[in-house]
């Protein structure tokens, strides 16, 4: 393959098809697919589309194991989506309360306004799900304890 060759095809991070299957890992809790992705130069913070990300894929389906790995490797993690959506709004929108509470022990935004001027906990609130909003005090409680700064 010569450098011609090289300079005609888009690095794999810019391709929908890699992007969709790096979301798609992270949507189904495939985190062998999801490193080996990654393992081809795709990166983590890789927008579809819509503007959504592997983390926000493992946050609406409560993938802890993923959404630890992505923290992990330093995902944004208030990565907004075209309606300004973080994962934080989709762990609580979906009543993800382990996911909720890592992504705000991680630094996850609780006041960020979607495009509709929503919190996160606007968001649980909506949906009945109040469950979150104990999970989302408790995590915040833990960052004050632990004097990490909650944005």
């Amino acid at each position: 393959m010569g450098a011609a060759d090289t300079a005609e095809q888009p690095p794999p991070e810019t391709t929908s098809d890699a992007i969709d299957a790096l979301l798609e890992a992270a949507r189904y809790d495939d985190i062998d697919d999801l490193m080996s992705i990654a393992s081809q130069g795709v990166s983590l913070n890789s927008k579809d589309s819509e503007g959504r990300t592997a983390l926000h894929m493992a946050s609406a389906n409560g993938h802890i194991n993923i959404v630890e790995y992505l923290i992990h490797n330093g995902v944004d993690i208030n990565a907004c989506n075209m309606e300004k959506n973080t994962p934080l709004h989709w762990a609580c929108l979906n009543g993800r309360i382990e996911v909720v509470k890592h992504l705000i022990i991680a630094g996850a935004d609780i006041s960020f306004l979607n495009k509709h001027e929503r919190t996160p906990m606007d968001e649980a609130v909506g949906r009945g799900k109040m469950d979150v909003i104990d999970a989302v005090n408790e995590a915040v409680a833990q960052v004050e304890l632990t004097g990490t700064r909650v944005s």
